[in-house]
């Protein structure tokens, strides 16, 4: 028998906390029967919740936890102080290998500094980033770092681009992945410091499939697979990604109920509009891994609902079935 795949989840983070993330984790433990999922938190909260729902009771167990970390604290002291809280006890699982990985929807910079702490970076790796996926007409291509590193050097965007190719092609299942720079302009010699020092040094790396620099207004049209960054611009990107998203299926709505004509036609291409929308959500591709760690550690959005706490507990499975981080430690030593 398949060894099931054990995800802890942070029942108690995120805005919708426990109501979401219970319901997600049930989503998710019904469609795939690999999944073994830890809930950490309020036992009670997420009892309740639990009672609701109609699921393999051996497939979701409860870890207390009685603390919380919110985003008003000092995320070090916060992981240092709360030994009890959803984040600790729920990444001290994936350290002590009970589980394979973790998925949180809250306090980002607890996630960060526990997941570093307590997790550990794989040896060789200089810094951790996030990496989301994010939809495009081709797919999906993977942004990264999206808001882990603010000041990186030039090493760590070099590494960013080898874990973002070990990821697409074993995770996502893109052959041979594009990886391109953002920058200002396509041209070799442009971009600032960060960009020009880094560039040779992604041009002349053999483990990676480099095709040059790539302007943000390319990007949801997938033409690179991994798009390298450092977290400040990244973390631009991808809230603008999501803003522009959200702005334009407001204004598709409107259009389509505007009057009669438009509610017709609306309700004859419905089925085929909701399908294409749905391939450009954000929540359809779960969280952003956190790379180069001892594990696997998800930080979704802090509004996110059920469908993305599900989507995040299922990139889980290809992630650990896929060996990740032992990919990234040969691939750093060779």
């Amino acid at each position: 028998m398949d060894r099931k795949i054990r995800v802890s989840v942070d029942a108690m983070g995120g805005d919708y906390a426990p109501l979401e993330i219970v319901k997600g984790t049930v989503e998710a433990v019904n469609e795939n029967g690999k999944l073994k999922c830890y809930l950490v938190g309020d036992e009670a909260k997420i009892q309740m919740e639990l009672s609701k729902y109609t699921y393999n009771k051996d497939s979701i167990e409860i870890v207390p936890a009685d603390e919380v970390i919110t985003n008003d604290e000092a995320p070090v002291l916060a992981i240092r102080r709360k030994k009890n809280s959803s984040v600790v006890v729920g990444l001290n699982l994936v350290k002590s290998g009970d589980a394979d990985g973790f998925v949180s929807a809250g306090s980002t910079g607890a996630v960060l500094v526990g997941a570093q702490l307590i997790a550990g970076r794989i040896k060789g790796v200089e810094r951790t980033p996030l990496a989301p996926v994010v939809p495009t007409l081709k797919g999906c291509s993977l942004l990264i770092d999206c808001g882990a590193n603010v000041d990186a050097r030039s090493s760590h965007l070099l590494q960013f681009a080898k874990m973002g190719s070990i990821y697409m092609e074993n995770v996502i299942g893109v052959k041979n992945p594009k990886v391109a720079i953002v920058n200002i302009g396509t041209e070799e010699e442009k971009g600032n410091f960060l960009v020009k020092e880094t560039y040779p040094l992604l041009k002349n790396c053999s483990d990676i499939n480099f095709v040059g620099s790539i302007e943000s207004r390319q990007i949801p049209y997938g033409d690179a697979d991994v798009i390298v960054c450092e977290a400040f611009v990244g973390n631009v990107i991808l809230k603008m990604y999501e803003g522009v998203a959200g702005a334009l299926l407001t204004k598709i709505k409107g259009a389509m109920t505007s009057n009669l004509k438009s509610k017709i036609g609306a309700l004859l291409c419905k089925k085929s509009l909701k399908k294409t929308l749905k391939g450009f959500s954000m929540d359809e591709y779960g969280g952003a891994p956190m790379l180069g760690l001892n594990g696997l550690v998800v930080k979704t959005h802090g509004n996110s609902k059920s469908v993305e706490i599900k989507n995040s507990i299922l990139q889980c499975i290809k992630f650990s079935e896929s060996d990740i981080p032992e990919k990234i430690r040969r691939n750093l030593q060779e």
